[in-house]
């Protein structure tokens, strides 16, 4: 009687959705991974999941074992990790980051830290989806902005301000609006990715924009202003080397909203193993090094 197996397939069981995810993921056919599940059921007396064609869901026991189950998991590869000792961090860690932010401040600290520990693995899942943490078996996610899910444990680690921006071309050809609700008249670039994608948030007012193009990237948001084909509203990093060399121009600073936290966040029924604190202490010391991750910085020129 492997109790330990039976757990530790279950509690992915419930994090995947799926006992074919849990198969593949251990490489193992899927009817072992329901023996596994049943096996568990019978030595507890209770039933855990409700099975159908399209959807696993857990019975309310499933519900507190689980809990249970992933602290006791947790613990017992914290104890594993410590047993082999603290300061050699092993094995995989998930995380996951918007876009933006992802390539241009996570994806440069990689290195240093996986060159310092040789034994750890990072699975970084770089998108703008939001994810539920859980259910996907990620460890550790990056987010910007007003936390909402009460089931998350969370860390911040500074600051997002949007601005707006323009490119001299436009600005030359257009004029500079001077109000944010001058932009109703001008072209915006629209982000379609960004919750409420046509409404621009300012310090005491909402205004709603248009323009001839929408673009789902960042990259491709950040190619349209220099290319001078309008303003867009992006977070501040975006196109921070071409304002410092003058080729785009924050506009409306005065006007701009309050910034946005970010944060590194985790499940809150779950014990963080070594490499996961790490990974946050690290990456909370780079950001805090970064003026544009911290609203205390001195501003940047605007027109």
């Amino acid at each position: 009687m492997d109790r330990i197996l039976w757990m530790s397939t279950f509690a992915r069981v419930v994090e995947a959705g799926s006992f074919s995810a849990v198969a593949r993921e251990l490489r193992t056919a899927q009817p072992n991974v329901s023996r596994h599940v049943a096996a568990l059921e019978r030595h507890l007396g209770t039933r855990l999941l409700h099975r159908s064609t399209r959807r696993l869901t857990l019975t309310p026991e499933g519900e507190r074992y689980y809990g249970d189950a992933r602290r006791v998991l947790d613990t017992l590869e914290e104890a594993e990790a410590n047993a082999r000792g603290k300061d050699m961090p092993r094995g995989l860690l998930r995380v996951s980051c918007p876009t933006l932010l992802g390539r241009s401040h996570v994806l440069p600290h990689l290195k240093t830290i996986l060159n310092l520990y040789p034994e750890m693995e990072i699975d970084l899942q770089i998108s703008d989806r939001f994810i539920d943490l859980i259910e996907e078996g990620v460890d550790l996610a990056i987010r910007i902005g007003v936390l909402k899910d009460s089931a998350l444990k969370a860390r911040r680690i500074g600051f997002a301000r949007r601005i707006c921006v323009a490119g001299n071309e436009y600005l030359a050809a257009h004029g500079v609006p001077r109000f944010p609700q001058d932009l109703r008249s001008h072209e915006c670039i629209v982000y379609t990715l960004s919750p409420g994608a046509g409404v621009w948030q300012f310090r005491d007012r909402q205004v709603k924009v248009r323009g001839r193009l929408r673009v789902n990237s960042p990259d491709g948001v950040r190619g349209a202003v220099l290319d001078g084909l309008g303003i867009a509203y992006a977070p501040e990093w975006l196109l921070q080397d071409a304002v410092r060399d003058g080729r785009a121009v924050p506009l409306l600073l005065d006007h701009s909203a309050p910034p946005s936290p970010i944060h590194i966040v985790y499940a809150a029924n779950r014990l963080l193993p070594a490499r996961a604190r790490l990974f946050t202490d690290f990456i909370a010391e780079q950001f805090a090094r970064d003026p544009a991750l911290n609203p205390w910085r001195a501003p940047l020129g605007a027109v």
